[in-house]
């Protein structure tokens, strides 16, 4: 850990304009993004006594080993570039509000031929409406009621097929709850446009629907067609009861999104109930942990500044009035940036009094109990997780904390199909994002050792790469004509004043460009390999080879769960009780469950194999557009070239590559005995 003292810019250096710093930590990876209306004042409170910052800030100042910083204009200028670094590098000790819960959402997928009603989580897809966010159980409660008068498709995408096919509709379309597109009792038209009714029941046209209903009622009992007349009454009950499941707080021409916070020293809890028509129609929230000394105000900017800039820009879901506990800072120039999203003004308010204000309270005694709630779930699970990682620093005589441990696992049947895995755990939990999987071929997989040396040399081959880049750059701009030249700081300030300048104004002229995905993110401080001495020096080996010697490798062996060392004669015993073997059992399990996953998943396509599957440039779609063009492999080996580019998305020198294949024999040849393509599993003909 490097000391704040040794990479201190001098106070003359620093501007005193707006602007956006970043910490970096040794390995050149941003961990911290910050903006301040004066950045000398700002940068200056970090290093004038780093034994008085918040616990949180302070790890952050010690973890880092320079700082950065671009100046902007204006405080808008600020604000933008600043979440635009922050979505980009995604730094490890910012303000991240992350939900306290998934709430599931109501979608309905208007992007598909034959659209489809059902409960999401998750990422948003293009071409998808979605309603809520809602509670599990008053969601499907939802979907079942409506689907009774709006019958939308509602099945998979499977159970449609096997419908088409078979020409029966599922259970839902026997029972009135779907009107079966799938066997043409309604057209695609008509079909899309109930799924369109259903959107704009959902979006607050509910009195449009009943009105319509009870006039239809009216005249079915004008003719005496009471067996209509009492659906069309059941239908209206079911409108209602959900239309009437949201009460009223607010007018009805009232769209708001109602923020309310609880906060204690370390931590804050978000609440927020959307509010569309006047009614209440979702609910979310976040907790979150401070790392700088941050006001309400300043949490309550980051927190519309992280949710609506992700939301709104997928969802469209900005309302025109965002209700907040305290103004938060910058407030003219937030609701500027938030008016951008919208594509209209934006204006942020405090409620002081009236139905606003009651429901403003109401809010914050749901963010009072969420934060309650959270400290008593985390409390047990914070324990135990610094307890293990504390446990196995100690017991392998570690000089470091193991802040990331990556674990790796070899998969294979008697030598084929051989696979790896590597999972990762940052702070003790899992990290899903960083998972990576491994094919094994050649020598390498000719047995356990040889695929684990093979697997972590490919892995910190990538890593050494993207270091000497980062090395590189940073020397390039250092000595750049225009750099400072001065010393200690003065690289990151000419840093700052070139390199940065030009991605800053790239930033901020389009804060929406996803940031690249890194191949392999910072290197660990523990290797854990599944397996024993054997693999631990394979592993071992594969480092050293490479020159890293930053990295500590350990190995977890099934037989007596004994805990190896390079070079070691004995294993290290762990008690059975240790949290620390049980975190590395967990670990290994995960590793091993996910190397069989890909190794499954291999396994079942090598089982197919196919006269077709040589030819190089051949894909699965073309070739099952050569099947679907000429009706077998007999047909598209007796073809010739100019024949063969009449099917969809071959062309001249695919074509060409074909006939070459199978002319010098290439699957099979041109023998008629050779079987085009067979599942070795059941043995199905899947080629005729």
């Amino acid at each position: 850990m490097a000391d704040p003292s040794s990479y201190r810019p001098q106070t003359g250096e620093i501007p005193t304009n707006p602007g956006v710093y970043r910490f970096r930590d040794p390995h050149g990876r941003v961990i911290y993004v910050g903006k301040a209306k004066n950045l000398r004042s700002r940068l200056n409170s970090y290093f004038a006594n780093p034994a008085g910052l918040l616990p949180k800030t302070h790890a952050m100042v010690y973890a880092a080993s320079s700082v950065e910083w671009t100046v902007v204009a204006s405080e808008l200028e600020s604000l933008q570039l600043e979440y635009t670094w922050i979505k980009e590098f995604k730094p490890r000790f910012n303000v991240v509000f992350r939900d306290d819960k998934t709430y599931p959402y109501l979608a309905v997928t208007m992007g598909e031929k034959l659209p489809r009603v059902q409960v999401m989580r998750g990422e948003r897809r293009k071409g998808t409406r979605y309603f809520g966010p809602y509670t599990a159980g008053a969601i499907r409660e939802t979907m079942d009621t409506l689907l009774r008068v709006f019958p939308v498709r509602s099945c998979s995408a499977g159970v449609l097929k096997r419908a088409q096919a078979s020409g029966r509709p599922c259970l839902l379309g026997y029972i009135d709850k779907c009107s079966a597109p799938c066997v043409g009792r309604v057209t695609p038209e008509e079909h899309r446009a109930l799924a369109e009714d259903f959107c704009a029941f959902m979006g607050g046209e509910a009195k449009r629907f009943i009105a319509r209903l009870e006039k239809e009622m009216g005249a079915a009992v004008a003719i005496l067609d009471y067996e209509r007349a009492a659906r069309l009454r059941d239908d209206i009950t079911a409108l209602r009861k959900v239309f009437e499941r949201n009460a009223v707080v607010l007018a009805e021409d009232t769209d708001a999104d109602v923020f309310a916070l609880h906060e204690d020293e370390l931590e804050a809890a978000v609440q927020v109930f959307h509010v569309r028509g006047g009614r209440v129609r979702g609910q979310r929230g976040w907790v979150v942990e401070k790392v700088e000394d941050f006001t309400t105000p300043d949490l309550v900017e980051h927190l519309l500044q992280q949710v609506y800039g992700e939301d709104a820009e997928i969802q469209g879901r900005l309302p025109r009035e965002v209700l907040v506990p305290v103004e938060p800072s910058n407030s003219q120039d937030l609701a500027e940036w938030l008016g951008g999203i919208r594509g209209a003004k934006v204006d942020i308010r405090v409620p002081q009094r009236g139905d606003k204000a009651a429901l403003m309270s109401t809010v914050r005694e749901n963010a009072e109990h969420a934060l309650r709630l959270h400290k008593t779930r985390r409390a047990g699970d914070l324990t135990v997780r610094s307890q293990a990682l504390q446990e196995l620093q100690e017991a392998l005589e570690l000089p470091v904390p193991l802040l990331r441990i990556e674990c790796y696992d070899v998969s294979h049947v008697q030598g084929t199909n051989v696979v790896a895995s590597m999972v990762v755990v940052e702070d003790g939990l899992p990290k899903k994002s960083d998972y990576r999987k491994f094919s094994i071929t050649g020598a390498a997989a000719t047995d356990d050792t040889a695929a684990m040396h093979d697997v972590l040399t490919r892995r910190f081959r990538h890593y050494l790469v993207d270091k000497t880049a980062q090395v590189e750059a940073a020397e390039l701009v250092a000595t750049a004509p225009n750099g400072t030249g001065a010393k200690g700081a003065a690289p990151a300030a000419a840093n700052a004043a070139t390199a940065d300048s030009a991605l800053a104004d790239a930033a901020l002229s389009d804060t929406t460009t996803p940031a690249p995905r890194a191949k392999f993110a910072y290197p660990p401080n523990l290797v854990v390999v599944d397996g024993g001495k054997p693999q631990v020096n394979a592993a071992a080996r594969a480092l050293e080879a490479l020159g890293v010697d930053d990295v500590y490798v350990v190995g977890l062996a099934k037989r007596l769960e004994e805990v190896w060392l390079p070079d070691s004669d004995f294993p290290v015993i762990l008690p059975r009780s240790s949290q620390g073997l049980y975190m590395l059992q967990r670990i290994r399990d995960e590793a091993h469950r996910f190397a069989i996953s890909f190794h499954r998943q291999k396994r079942g396509k090598a089982m197919t194999v196919s006269a077709l599957d040589g030819v190089p440039g051949l894909g699965d779609s073309k070739r099952k557009a050569l099947l679907a063009h000429f009706g077998s492999v007999k047909k598209i080996k007796a073809a010739s070239a100019a024949e063969l580019t009449a099917a969809k998305g071959v062309g001249p020198a695919l074509a060409a590559a074909i006939v070459t294949h199978f002319s010098a024999g290439g699957a099979g040849g041109d023998s008629d005995e050779s079987v085009p393509a067979i599942n070795m599993t059941t043995g199905e003909v899947l080629e005729t």
